[in-house]
C-alpha cells in the first residue's frame, strides 16, 4: 500500500494507522516519487493527497493508471462537489475531506480492498456476460459494450451497472447502491452516486429523459429499465 502527502505528519499518522491494521505501507511526498513507487513496488492500494505541489493528485492518478488500474483513495482539504468528480473521473475509487478520522480512513480502505476481492471472486467464478437490449456486460472481463461498441467505464461505473443490470425493474436507492457498490454508507452518497450514474449514463449513451438503459425513479433511486434478454 503507498500513501502519497506532502504533510509528512499526516503520511506518516497514516501510515502508523494502516500498519496498525496489518498492511505493509510506503511512503511518498511528492507526485514523481509516488509514480516511481508505483512502477517500482506495485502497490495493491493508493492513499493520494489531491493538493500536491507541483504535480497535483489528479495528475498522479491518471500517470499510475495508464499502465494498470490501482484502487485509489483521494485525500482532499477541498469541499467542492467538483473536485470530488473531477478525481472519480481519473479514476478514484473513493475520496476522504480533510480533517478526517484515521478509524474512517482505515474503514475506507477495508471497503475499497472487499470490492477488489469481490470483482477477482467474479472473474474467477467464471459468470457469464448479460445482454441487454444490445447492451453486452462481461463481469468477468469486466467489459462493456453497447451495439457493439466498447464502452470504457471506471470499476465503480462498472459496478454501478453490473448491480442495476442483474436486477431488471428493481429500484435501488442511493442508500442501497452505496452498500452494495462501496460497501458502507455515507452522509452524501447521495450526491456521489448521482455524479456517477450521470457519467455512466453518457458513456453509455443513455438519454436521461428517454432512458434505454438506466431510469430514475424520482425521490428514490435508479433502476434497469426491464427488456428481453437478446
Amino acid at each position: 500500500m503507498l500513501v502519497v502527502d506532502d504533510e509528512e505528519a499526516i503520511a506518516e499518522a497514516v501510515r502508523a494507522r494502516l500498519e496498525s491494521e496489518g498492511y505493509e505501507v510506503l511512503v511518498a511526498l511528492d507526485g514523481p516519487e509516488a509514480i516511481r513507487l508505483c512502477e517500482e513496488r506495485r502497490p495493491d492500494l493508493v492513499v493520494l493527497d489531491l493538493m500536491l505541489p507541483g504535480m497535483d493528485g489528479l495528475d498522479v492518478c491518471r500517470e499510475i493508471q495508464r499502465e494498470r488500474w490501482v484502487p485509489v483513495l483521494m485525500l482532499t482539504a477541498r469541499t467542492e462537489e467538483a473536485d470530488k468528480v473531477a478525481g472519480f473521473a481519473v479514476g478514484a475509487d473513493d475520496y476522504l475531506t480533510k480533517p478526517f478520522s484515521l478509524r474512517e480512513l482505515a474503514m475506507r480502505v477495508r471497503a475499497i480492498l472487499r470490492r477488489v476481492e469481490r470483482a477477482a471472486a467474479l472473474a474467477a467464478a467464471g459468470e457469464g456476460p448479460l445482454e441487454r437490449d444490445g447492451l453486452a456486460i462481461d463481469p468477468g472481463k469486466r467489459r462493456v459494450t453497447v451495439d457493439g461498441r466498447e464502452v470504457a467505464l471506471t470499476p465503480l461505473e462498472f459496478d454501478i451497472l453490473l448491480t442495476l443490470a442483474r436486477a431488471p425493474g428493481v429500484v435501488f436507492t442511493r442508500d442501497q447502491l452505496m452498500e452494495r457498490v462501496w460497501g458502507y454508507r455515507d452522509y452524501a452518497g447521495g450526491r456521489v452516486v448521482d455524479s456517477h450514474v450521470a457519467r455512466l449514463r453518457r458513456k453509455l449513451g443513455d438519454d436521461s429523459a428517454d432512458p434505454r438503459f438506466i431510469r430514475t425513479v424520482h425521490g428514490v433511486g435508479y433502476a434497469f429499465r426491464e427488456h428481453e434478454a437478446a
